[in-house]
């Protein structure tokens, strides 16, 4: 936060955090950002921890998400399970990547996930969605929406879309070697965001606690860790959540207990392609899988370059170092 002011003197509201950090360990799929009183999560070796967040300017979102295994090395590589859904969920992300062109349609990634998946005795997780990004809305209201692995309605309510130019995507692949289930977990909710409802506070505490998060977070998803007095921000926020200002993100967890990899970014559709602004290195050399893909369509997607055709020399030289210029910045 405190580089983003430095670079983008903007007020506040103009540029911050886009989407809270939350580190979900094993089973937790998402949306776990403890606060300071709660207690402490301690992450042993083996563990597959998946680190989530997001900022943006004036608006314009960067999101992103990326797992690891803590001590896994080339030497003593992750291996069963925890490589299975790892090396899945890399996969599936970075298929997803080199589909999501001009003219081409969700469908397209939908059942590309699902043979990645197959191929490492693995699942997406069902139900969850990636969507098309907008100017103060990371998800919500479009209908620009790739899901990994419908449930009954989403088959249903999901319509098929092609991806058009200039348009922006959030990539989020989960992937667990479980069903494919998940569930609320009982651990508190902390991640929340402002919703259309409007409403007349009645408590005092509760109408400088909206005004806050209005003044701060615009429209944007927040922790109740940003607050200094996390007692007084607790009264504010329960009159907001029971008349619907607030819209809770409740921690989910895998339902038959197993680990849920993860990996997100935020990938912009161009004329000539796309362009990635963001996104962890991967090392393949950590995992060890008894499992690889064998489908010859998605080997030959997986060994197309993901990087923009260019118009010429000039153009490609400097979109190259655009290229490696953004991708640090998340």
């Amino acid at each position: 936060s405190s580089g983003i002011n430095a670079e983008w003197p903007l007020r506040p509201g103009k540029k911050g955090i886009a989407f809270p950090t939350c580190i979900c360990v094993n089973e937790i799929v998402c949306h776990f950002s403890p606060l300071r009183s709660d207690p402490i999560v301690t992450i042993k070796e083996g563990d597959l921890v998946k680190i989530e967040l997001g900022v943006h300017i004036d608006g314009y979102a960067g999101v992103v998400a990326h797992s690891l295994v803590v001590g896994a090395t080339a030497e003593n590589p992750a291996t069963g399970g925890l490589a299975d859904a790892v090396l899945a969920a890399h996969h599936c992300s970075e298929a997803a990547l080199r589909l999501i062109k001009a003219g081409n349609t969700n469908k397209q990634i939908t059942e590309t996930i699902q043979k990645i998946t197959e191929a490492y005795n693995s699942s997406p997780l069902e139900g969850m969605l990636s969507y098309e990004i907008k100017r103060y809305q990371t998800e919500g209201a479009t209908d620009k929406q790739i899901v990994l692995n419908p449930s009954e309605a989403q088959k249903k309510e999901i319509k098929n879309m092609e991806f058009a130019v200039h348009e922006v995507y959030a990539m989020d692949v989960f992937v667990t070697t479980g069903s494919g289930k998940m569930k609320e977990s009982n651990v508190s909710t902390t991640v929340h965001k402002r919703s259309d409802e409007m409403y007349s506070l009645k408590m005092k505490a509760s109408r400088a606690f909206f005004s806050d998060v209005c003044n701060r977070f615009t429209m944007m998803p927040f922790t109740l860790r940003a607050f200094e007095d996390e007692k007084k921000a607790k009264m504010g926020l329960k009159e907001c959540v029971t008349h619907e200002l607030l819209h809770p993100y409740p921690v989910q967890q895998d339902s038959d207990g197993k680990p849920v990899a993860q990996f997100k970014y935020t990938v912009l559709v161009v004329p000539n392609g796309n362009i990635r602004i963001n996104g962890g290195l991967f090392d393949p050399s950590l995992f060890k899988s008894e499992h690889k893909i064998e489908d010859k369509e998605v080997l030959a997607l997986l060994a197309q370059s993901a990087n923009r055709k260019a118009g010429g020399k000039k153009k490609k030289e400097k979109s190259t170092d655009c290229d490696s210029a953004l991708i640090p910045l998340l």
